[in-house]
């Protein structure tokens, strides 16, 4: 691995992601937001019409996992991570109180987790990138080769 991954974990509150996208900004990184994906990802179950008021089929919100591709960039004007979904940035929509309704019972769903589990673990591997969260240097990256 050419650059570093930097993994920062914590309780709930405790400042990672001010550090996180700190450190990122100084090193020109880009910062995970590991709560981003879920939300992109609920994102697009809702514009599918798939996730309404939090109800949904397993089997169908499975089915899309497939398809999506989430992604983060940095954007120099703004000196921030922005969140990629399928191709489109959805940093603004993803932030909406529509989503923060809805994310809670699609991030429970085991393979939905086992998914952007695999997804951070994938930029992990290409390094320079910053992430937190509870279980990110614990969980996400412990068996990361």
């Amino acid at each position: 691995m050419k650059f570093p991954t930097i993994a920062i974990d914590g309780y709930s509150s405790c400042g990672k992601s001010t550090l996180a996208k700190d450190i990122a900004n100084a090193l020109n990184y880009v910062y995970v937001d590991s709560g981003a994906m879920y939300r992109a990802f609920t994102l697009h179950l809702i514009n599918k019409g798939l996730l309404k008021d939090g109800a949904y089929i397993e089997s169908q919100v499975l089915d899309e996992l497939v398809n999506t591709v989430i992604s983060f960039n940095y954007n120099r004007d703004s000196k921030k991570s922005e969140t990629y979904l399928n191709g489109n940035n959805v940093e603004k929509d993803i932030r909406s109180s529509a989503i923060s309704k809805q994310v809670s019972p699609i991030s429970t769903i085991g393979k939905v987790r086992e998914k952007m589990v695999a997804i951070q673990q994938d930029m992990g591997r290409q390094g320079k990138v910053v992430m937190d969260g509870r279980d990110i240097g614990t969980v996400v990256f412990r068996m990361l080769k």
